[in-house]
């Protein structure tokens, strides 16, 4: 681990700490200091990950209670030798997902980002991989965060032009584009390949 992504991890536990103390907490001095370690925090954050504070405050204090990990869902989508890609806004690759919404499961999620970003409709199949993104992707993010990598089988539908990606394709693993990596690594596309071609596959869980 960088001396960097080591400043950045101290960042995020002790927002954590701060966050849980704000909220479980009932001492009014106690308060204070956790607000106070809770602003120390996001000046780590800000400086570390060259960001202006009040945009790392947003970001990164604008929650309450017991601090836990989000969920981000990614679907691995084959046609024979190929993985199905979707192109990003800034032109960039990954593949198709995103958070979890609150009112939905990650079945039903990994589903419906399938459908609005590349209009198609599939079944999930399996579950590849539970990954910490922080030990995976870069940059290190202010949140933690679960990726869950599922592989699925389409049933129907097609491209449509929608506000999230710009393109979608099919790319075998030693021609895959430009890749938006804080969101899929080549190694990421590697291990569905892998899940794909595996006889009996277990979830990887980190």
């Amino acid at each position: 681990m960088t001396q960097r992504n080591q400043w950045l991890d101290w960042a995020v536990e002790l927002q954590a700490l701060a966050q849980a103390g704000l909220f479980y907490g009932h001492d009014q001095y106690d308060l204070e200091r956790y607000e106070r370690i809770r602003d120390i925090a996001a000046q780590m954050m800000a400086q570390q990950a060259g960001l202006p504070l009040e945009q790392v405050k947003d970001l990164f204090c604008n929650e309450s209670g017991y601090q836990t990990p989000k969920l981000d869902t990614r679907a691995a989508i084959f046609q024979g030798e190929k993985i199905l890609l979707v192109q990003e806004n800034d032109g960039r690759w990954s593949l198709p997902g995103g958070w979890v919404d609150v009112n939905v499961s990650v079945k039903e999620n990994a589903i419906k980002e399938v459908k609005e970003e590349a209009g198609l409709d599939v079944t999930v199949d399996l579950v590849i991989a539970l990954q910490d993104r922080n030990r995976h992707n870069q940059p290190i993010s202010a949140y933690g965060i679960c990726k869950v990598f599922v592989l699925c089988s389409v049933l129907g539908g097609s491209f449509q032009p929608n506000l999230e990606t710009l393109d979608s394709r099919y790319f075998p693993l030693d021609q895959l584009p430009e890749l938006s990596t804080e969101k899929t690594t080549q190694e990421q596309i590697q291990m569905c390949f892998d899940a794909y071609h595996a006889d009996h596959w277990v979830t990887r869980v980190d």
